[in-house]
């Protein structure tokens, strides 16, 4: 018997994706057509003898989420349940303190998933990795390779090249380590909770001897159950023969900033052709252009003469006006463009409006083409007190009058532009 855990954080992470996180917890938040949480659930789904998947997190629970997993349980068939923390605990921290709930039953073996990475997820190959390398209560890593530049910003796994043993782990070194990294997918058994208790009787440990002065933070990290599985668990485990890495050659990606969120929609809509043919929009008589990969949802009502794509996911409820062109973007649920304008390498949010002959902008973000391990660079959205170039973000409730062109900026929920910006925070 299996289980997942999906480690979703909570409302104080995520600040790179605002002002989207603003409207919608991150998690839910749709890439290619369904909420950033529904890639991780199939792919769960999928795997033979899954009985249980949980969330962990600090979000309050609210009736989006409820509705979310109940929708969910209801489509997959596999029971779905909300674990909510007390503080934020970590990678680690997390899943020790639900530690009763993810043993019972008595899994055989359990996979962690962050919830803001984009993958194929590979959950099978690496169970049948696991079988087939390290004792029967080894732990796996998903791993791939990135460029040496970047690779720092991830955690840098080194690996003996026969076994695939994790020989060395270290979490975001200065200097360059490795070019595999660690993926934040991870397959372990009930053993691990051993060694994140022995982490946990230091830190208790460490407090007495070392008690904290002043006031608690309120983020939690003082706290003995505050535990990361990188720095905390991998760096000890790394060189014991109790951790292996399975590296993988599909897609994987980040979801860390909201210009993040689109290219990972660009990866989830090619892996429809898969996956999910039909979630695939295809030109018909009567319809929209269609270029590359579009995903539309059923209740859009598009204009015939528009042209959409590639890599477009039109939500819930949109309204596209005639000769409107849209490309590299994400239009949200109610969003209307208007006649003739265009939005390119944009996240159109909830309920805004696009006028006539409007034009709106990004940068995109994208890794380097002629660099087949270059992964996508979670950008913070100011460098040197400056706004980042990026892709354009309307918060909702944002109307763009006609002929207003809307330029690698953000403009933030309940604004109503009068005139043209570039590079700009709109309050």
């Amino acid at each position: 018997m299996l289980k997942a855990v999906i480690l979703i954080g909570g409302p104080q992470k995520g600040t790179r994706f605002r002002p989207l996180s603003f409207e919608v917890p991150k998690p839910l938040f749709p890439v290619a057509g369904v909420p950033m949480l529904q890639h991780h659930i199939e792919a769960c789904a999928k795997v033979p003898n899954m009985k249980e998947i949980l969330l962990i997190g600090f979000y309050q629970p609210n009736e989006e989420l409820n509705r979310f997993l109940f929708n969910a349980q209801q489509e997959f068939k596999i029971s779905i349940r909300y674990l909510q923390e007390y503080a934020a605990l970590g990678t680690g921290g997390g899943i020790y303190h639900f530690r009763d709930q993810i043993v019972s039953g008595s899994p055989d073996a359990f996979y962690v998933l962050n919830a803001d990475v984009c993958s194929a997820f590979p959950l099978a190959e690496m169970l049948s990795f696991q079988k087939e390398h390290g004792e029967p209560n080894s732990f796996v890593i998903l791993g791939t390779t990135a460029n040496r530049k970047q690779s720092m910003n991830y955690g840098c796994i080194v690996e003996n090249e026969t076994t695939k043993e994790v020989l060395h782990y270290v979490e975001k070194p200065s200097t360059f380590v490795s070019d595999i990294i660690n993926c934040g997918i991870y397959l372990f058994t009930p053993e691990i909770f051993q060694h994140i208790g022995a982490v946990f009787q230091k830190n208790q440990q460490d407090m007495l001897l070392y008690p904290y002065d002043g006031e608690e933070p309120t983020n939690g990290w003082h706290r003995a159950e505050a535990i990361r599985l990188e720095q905390d668990i991998f760096t000890a485990l790394a060189g014991q023969d109790k951790l292996y890495v399975y590296k993988t050659l599909s897609f994987w990606s980040q979801i860390k900033s909201a210009g993040s969120a689109i290219y990972a929609s660009r990866l989830y809509l090619n892996q429809y052709h898969t996956t999910h043919p039909e979630r695939l929009a295809s030109i018909k008589e009567g319809g929209p252009k269609i270029s590359g990969n579009v995903y539309i949802h059923p209740t859009a009502n598009i204009d015939p003469t528009a042209m959409l794509g590639p890599n477009v996911s039109i939500g819930t409820g949109v309204t596209i006006g005639a000769g409107v062109r849209v490309r590299e973007s994400i239009i949200l649920h109610g969003a209307t463009l208007q006649d003739h304008c265009c939005v390119l390498n944009s996240i159109v949010g909830w309920d805004s409006t696009i006028g006539k002959w409007a034009r709106v902008e990004g940068t995109p973000s994208d890794p380097n083409p002629n660099d087949p391990f270059a992964k996508i660079d979670s950008e913070t959205l100011f460098r040197e007190g400056k706004l980042t170039p990026s892709i354009t973000i309307l918060g909702c409730n944002v109307t763009i009058p006609s002929e207003v062109i809307i330029l690698n900026s953000i403009v933030l929920p309940h604004k109503d532009l009068n005139r043209s910006f570039k590079n700009q925070i709109i309050l």
